[in-house]
């Protein structure tokens, strides 16, 4: 456990975090205002959720950064983002790549250390001053313990939703919410075949080997009319969706907990639903009923392969925008461009 707070805040905030697991399961309550943190300050209660895939959410108007296990909240931060002019861009990002110690080559070789890179254009979270208001070139400081510590447990390819919205922070989950996978097989693709280009004819594509490992992202485009599935931001996959009913606006993003549903996949009846959590925009936490209404058409061997590929921390981006050309909202860089200076 670790606290940068005085004394009795830090019992307050311990108290406030640990009784707000048996209230999860109660209907949540309209979002609160932001932790009470002095600039620098930061919260981290990583024995909340001892394993699980991890999300790192920055809100920008609240100049907090929410660190997430499994669904649970186990750290908040205080930050610094990018100050007018060099404001920091919104969307889903990756950890394209870590390095523990980090000089700026742009701003006076101004250390950075327990660099993060989001973007190869030199966006990235590292340690650094924190006032209590934006002020860096385009990244997100955090207080140096913070920094340390959230340095070491994550990896690359870990989700990091950056959003330009108050209020939006997912609330606090009970862990009981998310059991781990049942002990009985399921039915599922052999593992053999998912490496297995698409059978002839088929009006998808299939090529897994083009980034064998690595995090996966799934993006349905309602614009193009398209899901895209990406591996460490190199695609392997595609698929055309056929719509019947009403499609939600704007963009949502969810990440993939550890876990099963009890009840089925509409698309794929002999799979399990898995457990989801929204990082972004509206709705619930399962994407398959906040798309109920659009009554979607998707091969179903593509989505078999997809449903296999994916792995705790995976994320899907549901987007009105086209991807071509490309959407302003940033959703995933991968390993082809070449790394510039984060600011």
């Amino acid at each position: 456990m670790a606290c940068n707070l005085p004394v009795f805040r830090f019992i307050g905030a311990c108290l406030f975090m640990a009784l707000a697991l048996p209230l999860a399961a109660a209907p949540p309550a309209t979002p609160s205002a932001p932790l009470q943190l002095l600039p620098g300050e930061y919260l981290w209660l990583p024995e909340l959720a001892p394993k699980g895939p991890l999300l790192v959410l920055v809100s920008l108007p609240e100049q907090r950064a929410y660190v997430y296990r499994n669904g649970v909240r186990i750290g908040v931060a205080t930050v610094s983002t990018g100050k007018k002019g060099h404001e920091t861009p919104t969307g889903v990002f990756t950890i394209l790549q870590k390095k523990r110690e980090h000089f700026s080559n742009l701003y006076d070789d101004a250390p950075m250390p327990f660099m993060q890179r989001l973007t190869w254009d030199g966006v990235a979270l590292h340690a650094g001053r924190v006032p209590g208001y934006p002020a860096s070139h385009g990244c997100v400081r955090l207080p140096e313990a913070f920094s340390e510590k959230l340095f070491g447990v994550t990896e690359r390819g870990m989700t990091v939703v950056i959003i330009d919205e108050p209020g939006r922070a997912p609330m606090l989950a009970d862990p009981a919410l998310f059991p781990p996978p049942p002990a009985a097989p399921r039915a599922g693709t052999p593992v053999a075949e998912l490496a297995l280009p698409p059978p002839a004819g088929a009006g998808y594509t299939w090529t897994p080997d083009a980034a064998p490992a690595g995090a996966i992202t799934v993006v349905l485009s309602t614009g193009d009319r398209e899901m895209v599935v990406l591996r460490e931001g190199v695609e392997i996959g595609r698929a055309p969706v056929g719509v019947a009913g009403p499609l939600p606006g704007g963009t949502t993003a969810y990440t993939l907990l550890d876990g099963l549903r009890d009840d089925a996949l509409p698309l794929l009846p002999e799979r399990p639903r898995r457990r989801w959590l929204r990082v972004l925009g509206e709705g619930g936490d399962d994407p398959a009923d906040s798309l109920a209404a659009a009554a979607l058409r998707v091969d179903p061997a593509f989505v078999a392969r997809v449903y296999d590929a994916l792995t705790p921390g995976a994320t899907l981006v549901v987007t009105d925008e086209r991807l071509r050309p490309a959407a302003a909202l940033t959703v995933l860089e991968g390993d082809g461009k070449p790394p510039a200076e984060p600011h």
